[in-house]
């Protein structure tokens, strides 16, 4: 018979899937765009869009799944009472 999840173990697995989630959009937006650069060739201001996207774009986006993991992950700990006090 199946014994009742924890709460560390539903932290733990909610805590996986976000990852999990997380390292998909990276790894879309570093191979993706950067496989597919030539192929996705729309202009801006007379550089191809996919090329400034893969060099400069992508350090925007890693930025913004740093700032979001953190920031869900606090959510998470405080959700599950696992949040360290200061």
């Amino acid at each position: 018979m199946l014994r009742p999840a924890t709460p560390e173990t539903r932290h733990w697995r909610k805590s996986q899937h976000i990852t999990a989630l997380l390292l998909g959009v990276w790894l879309v937006v570093t191979f993706g765009v950067s496989f597919f650069a030539r192929e996705l060739g729309t202009a801006l201001v007379g550089w191809r869009f996919s090329f400034w996207m893969a060099a400069q774009g992508a350090v925007l986006v890693y930025v913004l799944l740093v700032w979001w993991y953190a920031r869900r992950m606090a959510r998470l700990d405080l959700e599950f009472g696992l949040a360290e006090t200061d």
